[in-house]
């Protein structure tokens, strides 16, 4: 899904949809305080208190490059399958497991288990040394021994109102109650800040775009799939490219063959190179794959010595 432009300000359809932000608010409380299960690993949890692509899994890729042997364990947001299984690169696809897991698989053995508790279970039998959730903050079949925050930086938390009415999975103070720590994503832009408990240690990190195929001067055609694109989008112009054109799809978007043939007709058309994010390659159809080019994007902290303190 697209996220609702309403979503970003407090007008009209968002209090017209307001009252039912109560029923989002009373089945989350509810659902927070069942118990999970302890499974005697360590379980690190990077969430948000919202929906959408606040940059969760790069989070999650980063935290995963720090501790030998964890596992990764995602619902699968997108795929077939409930799970629990383990992912394997060369037969799964995401109609399958969806896209973040075959992303995180690249970086450590992945779960993907709807139940989480189920997914650890397996991941136990795997000898997993830990669990690195990739999302989950307001899932409680699993216990958490730390879990993250995880704000983009450039929307914050939306207008601050719950589903419908805004992008909000629960009040940010009720969600930064169980959370150890919160990681902001670039600038402050909307004062999210402000809306935490003022002794919650934040980690600041900014993405770094890394790409193996020089852009600077080149024209491009950008696309992609995720939560926000415009981040994308700045990514590829501060690699000193020129983009002729850019397509926003929907988050977690299935490309088609007409999307495909759409796209690399136009790239043949205007004499350019179509660049991409990694969690849309993975997903993408082999035809659209080789004329395609990957922009990665990477942490850079603020402070590694605090992140890996509360690692630690």
């Amino acid at each position: 899904m697209k996220a609702p432009a309403f979503w970003a300000k407090r007008g009209l359809p968002a209090q017209l949809l307001r009252p039912f932000s109560l029923i989002t608010r009373i089945a989350t409380a509810h659902r927070v305080n069942r118990p999970g299960f302890a499974p005697g690993i360590k379980v690190i949890c990077i969430g948000n208190a919202g929906v959408g692509g606040a940059g969760k899994t790069i989070v999650a890729l980063d935290v995963l490059s720090r501790i030998h042997g964890a596992f990764a364990l995602t619902r699968g947001y997108g795929g077939m399958l409930a799970g629990p299984v383990l992912v394997n690169r060369s037969v799964h696809t995401a109609e399958l497991v969806g896209d973040e897991a075959l992303l995180l698989a690249q970086a450590a053995p992945t779960v993907v288990a709807r139940d989480r508790a189920a997914g650890a279970r397996l991941a136990l039998a795997e000898e997993a040394s830990a669990i690195v959730m990739d999302d989950g903050l307001q899932n409680p079949t699993l216990q958490k021994d730390l879990s993250l925050m995880v704000i983009d930086g450039g929307y914050g938390f939306g207008n601050g109102l719950l589903l419908p009415a805004g992008p909000l999975r629960e009040p940010v103070a009720e969600a930064a109650a169980r959370c150890q720590a919160a990681v902001l994503i670039g600038e402050d832009e909307t004062g999210a800040l402000a809306a935490l408990p003022p002794d919650l240690p934040v980690l600041r990190a900014a993405l770094v775009p890394d790409c193996a195929e020089p852009l600077e001067r080149r024209r491009v055609i950008a696309f992609a799939g995720i939560g926000r694109p415009e981040k994308f989008f700045r990514s590829v112009l501060s690699l000193g490219a020129e983009i002729v054109n850019r397509h926003a799809f929907p988050d977690h978007h299935a490309y088609t063959t007409r999307d495909v043939t759409a796209l690399l007709v136009e790239a043949a058309d205007k004499a350019t190179l179509l660049v991409t994010t990694e969690k849309d390659y993975v997903k993408l159809p082999a035809p659209l794959r080789k004329g395609c080019v990957v922009v990665r994007a990477k942490l850079r902290w603020e402070d590694t010595a605090a992140l890996e303190k509360l690692l630690r």
